[in-house]
């Protein structure tokens, strides 16, 4: 039977959760998540812990922050006018809102803050600082890229 390499496509379901136990994201009731190995489609340590798998196999694996979505970055956190919000909306902590650059390019914030006359946004990816835990069960092993080899 096969074992799943870097340039394999697979087919795998997960539940992923916190050290607290929480669950953030599950392929529960859904198609499995589908992926080329090693291809950068998914986190490091997500890619590395299916390595090794055979299709039918489960596997619990544990992902420090570093091969996760890193540790929470202090340059990702800004000011934000707060007289720059809408009259009707009053920001408030927790609050998920999309940023805009001004070139039409957004990105998603958190308001970590709320002072007198700025608001504290938070550009950090919501799981940053996290290290996560993955149940896995391998689906199939869907193929592989082949191997070219050039004279060049």
């Amino acid at each position: 039977m096969s074992e799943v390499k870097n340039g394999d496509k697979i087919k795998v379901h997960y539940h992923g959760r916190l050290e607290d136990g929480t669950t953030f994201d599950s392929s529960a009731g859904r198609e499995p998540l589908e992926f080329e190995v090693g291809s950068g489609q998914v986190i490091p340590g997500f890619d590395a812990g299916v390595l090794g798998m055979k299709a039918g196999d489960k596997r619990t694996i544990n992902i420090p922050v570093e091969e996760a979505y890193g540790p929470v970055q202090e340059d990702m956190f800004m000011e934000f006018p707060i007289d720059r919000f809408p009259a009707d909306m009053k920001p408030e902590v927790g609050m998920s809102l999309n940023m805009s650059n001004g070139s039409g390019q957004t990105m998603p914030v958190v308001i970590a803050e709320v002072q007198e006359a700025v608001v504290i946004l938070d550009a950090n990816h919501p799981l940053a600082g996290e290290p996560l835990i993955f149940d896995l069960e391998l689906v199939e092993i869907a193929g592989r890229k082949p191997l070219i080899i050039s004279p060049y």
